[in-house]
């Protein structure tokens, strides 16, 4: 093992500690205790962080279609069957909503859905803590997964998944690694796919945000890297700050602890009339759930219960996802009267070659330009503070033109899955 990838291991190993993820910290660092093991054969052509969440991304994917049975044991998200591994996670309440298949478009532009969706506003509501606990030892992680030390069973357990204890899952994942490395290298193919829910809160945030300094107007909402396009439809969520809620009540998705600090102004309502994304790779919310999946932290049950409440409401409400890289989406980018034009995405920008990077701010500068406050333009984005540093901690910028000027303007602090957003 060269000493990168070593270090890979450890950063990422660290970084899942922090975002709770006592099982994916362990797994990593008993990884980089083992310089000649076979882990570091499968990441032998390269030690980026990204190639180390493919790889745990890869395995997670064996375990739910049940190609890994003897892992499957220790992994909370693992279901007696592949197609029921969605629904075995500490699943949320429904709403009893329709489930019409939703088809993404995944190869042309077509048009755009038209889809209005007012938002509740501001009301009073409960709001519930769920707080991840980091620690450093094997013991005090085993609380935090909700592992009982003297069985291994696991609250997730309880509902389908795993039963074993997640921090004792290191035997099985390097067996399979040893035993079956050119499978877990070919599912390490792509990019990753996470998709990740909780960016919604402080992008839904910073819409408010938009709101506030233009006046309540119809969104037109563009997002480069989709993904699935779930975010697409982030006004389908409940957000829930310092006992006040905003967005539907009955929502499937409930982001608890959405904001603190000072939170955005909670407007009376936000209406999306036009979903459109693009990703080098659209995943369909429904075909391709187990993929998305894949992606989410086994031990991270209130992330699992989001993406299952959101491919919910992706499967009812239409959003397009077209094939193409992010400056050719935008290349003839222009603001629309009556509706704000709002360009937004979330941790993608690093998988951008500087060229496209300065191609996709000059096309968005070019829009604001010719922004009027009948035709407001909007760039609002998550990404890590230092380009160059794939761990650093997100912040939610904005630049909106006329009314700022184009000028940056940061709103909040995050972790990398969103939530909670520390608003400035």
């Amino acid at each position: 093992m060269t000493t990168a990838i070593r270090d890979a291991l450890l950063a990422q190993a660290l970084t899942c500690e922090h975002g709770g993820s006592p099982m994916y910290a362990e797994l990593l660092r008993r990884a980089a205790d083992e310089p000649d093991g076979p882990i570091a054969a499968v990441l032998s052509d390269g030690p980026d962080a990204g190639r180390c969440l493919r790889l745990l991304g890869a395995v997670h994917r064996l375990v739910l279609e049940g190609r890994a049975p003897d892992l499957a044991a220790h992994y909370p998200t693992a279901a007696t069957t592949p197609t029921n591994a969605l629904a075995t996670s500490a699943p949320p309440p429904t709403t009893g909503a329709g489930t019409t298949r939703h088809a993404t478009d995944v190869s042309t532009a077509g048009d755009a859905a038209n889809t209005n969706a007012a938002m509740s506003g501001a009301i009073a509501s409960p709001t519930t803590t769920n707080t991840n606990t980091n620690t450093t030892s094997v013991s005090a992680a085993r609380a935090a997964t909700g592992a009982n030390t003297t069985t291994g069973a696991t609250t997730a357990g309880a509902a389908g998944g795993g039963t074993a204890d997640p921090l004792d899952a290191w035997p099985a994942f390097r067996a399979l690694l040893a035993e079956r490395p050119d499978e877990v290298r070919a599912a390490m193919a792509g990019a990753p796919q996470t998709n990740e829910v909780g960016r919604a809160a402080p992008l839904v945030g910073g819409l408010l945000s938009i709101m506030a300094a233009i006046g309540e107007r119809p969104v037109r909402l563009l997002e480069v890297g989709a993904s699935a396009g779930l975010n697409l439809r982030a006004d389908h969520y409940r957000y829930e700050s310092g006992g006040l809620g905003f967005g539907p009540a009955d929502s499937p998705v409930v982001l608890r602890d959405a904001w603190l600090g000072s939170p955005p102004p909670l407007t009376g309502g936000l209406s999306i009339v036009e979903r459109r994304g693009c990703d080098l790779a659209p995943v369909d919310p429904v075909a391709d759930a187990v993929r998305l999946l894949s992606f989410v932290w086994p031990d991270q049950h209130e992330r699992v219960a989001r993406l299952r409440g959101a491919l919910e409401i992706a499967a009812r409400v239409p959003a397009t996802v077209v094939q193409a890289d992010a400056a050719t989406f935008l290349a003839d980018l222009e603001p629309r009267p009556d509706v704000v034009t709002v360009v937004w995405h979330s941790l993608m920008w690093q998988y951008l070659s500087p060229a496209e990077q300065a191609q996709v701010t000059a096309s968005i500068e070019r829009a604001g330009s010719l922004a009027t406050p009948d035709a407001p333009v909007a760039h609002l984005y998550l990404e890590q503070a230092n380009d160059a540093d794939f761990h650093s901690l997100p912040v939610l910028t904005l630049r909106l033109w006329p009314h700022h000027g184009g000028e940056r303007r940061i709103l909040a602090d995050t972790p990398h899955h969103g939530v909670p957003a520390t608003w400035r």
